[in-house]
């Protein structure tokens, strides 16, 4: 490992190109340059500086070691940051997983605030849907989870509180052939068109679905914002949050149907593993905790038309 001091005397000599140079930029003797180069030539058996030429220059093994030295010094100034900002409480990396049904656009201006903290922490934000979420928690693929839909499975250490309530809407394409039909909807009707789901992201567990009748048809799609668009787009029938299609039903670009089975509201958790320790953790909590973030992440970004009655993605 090469010391600060190593490392600026083969920058200087290289881009100087003179021994003397280096020592004006160094603030030190020429001779006690020219002293410690051939102290490094020795310390590494090797010949580090080209002194045939008029001027002065690295061989390829001077280089190498240079740009090495380089890169493993830039590494310990980081590991130091990243001691530093460990032993001040702060995690080295902070992994938040939210289920897909909220948007990620909504969390902006959440990173930004948490960015103005200048915490030095690595955030990783994914999404999983429906089981995928508890999932990615219990997996150790996640340190936070926002948004996971159905009660908290057994989890070791896992703590929770409730983040909100998504209320539903059962909705159909303004053409779809049951946007005529006379409510409430029954079941049988329903189960002879297609319904659009959001597919279940879980990796081991068994997928779960919602609002599938026996027998019904089925189209399942990555995320929420393809099942509006979907629905939109008269390529089958389901239940939808309302926050995030109000303007759809006003517009009339989506039909409410009421139906004689509706949907009772689901509860989102907010989800971690044993008592909340780290400064990033403990932060997000603390947000998370407000009303005000809760009803934006719950309410969602209302879905915008689009030309021909689609809905923009």
């Amino acid at each position: 490992m090469l010391s600060s001091d190593e490392l600026q005397l083969l920058t200087a000599i290289s881009e100087t190109g003179s021994l003397s140079r280096a020592a004006a930029r160094l603030g030190k003797a020429p001779s006690t340059v020219s002293h410690a180069a051939r102290q490094l030539e020795e310390r590494f058996d090797a010949l580090l500086f080209d002194r045939r030429r008029y001027r002065l220059q690295l061989t390829p093994a001077g280089q190498l070691l240079a740009q090495e030295a380089a890169r493993l010094l830039s590494d310990f100034a980081r590991l130091n940051e990243r001691v530093r900002q460990v032993a001040s409480g702060w995690e080295h990396r902070l992994w938040v997983v939210s289920d897909e049904l909220l948007e990620f656009e909504l969390f902006a201006p959440v990173l930004a605030d948490f960015d103005a903290l200048r915490s030095g922490v690595s955030l990783r934000f994914t999404q999983e849907a429906l089981g995928g979420t508890w999932e990615a928690l219990h997996d150790g693929r996640a340190d936070l989870v926002i948004g996971a839909t159905n009660e908290p499975p057994p989890i070791p250490h896992l703590q929770w509180f409730e983040l909100g309530v998504v209320d539903w809407v059962f909705a159909v394409a303004p053409r779809h052939p049951l946007a005529a039909r006379r409510e409430p909807l029954q079941r049988e009707q329903v189960a002879a068109h297609r319904s659009v789901v959001v597919a279940d992201s879980s990796r081991v567990r068994d997928p779960r679905s919602y609002g599938v009748l026996s027998g019904q048809p089925v189209l399942a799609v990555p995320g929420m914002r393809a099942k509006i668009l979907a629905q939109a787009s008269g390529l089958g029938v389901g239940w939808l949050p309302r926050g995030r299609v109000q303007s759809l039903l006003q517009r009339g670009l989506l039909i409410e149907k009421a139906m004689a089975d509706p949907r009772e509201p689901n509860t989102l958790y907010v989800g971690w593993r044993g008592q909340p320790g780290g400064r990033a953790l403990n932060w997000w909590l603390e947000q998370l905790r407000q009303p005000r973030l809760a009803r934006q992440l719950l309410l969602g970004v209302d879905s915008p038309p689009c030309a021909g009655g689609a809905i923009a993605q």
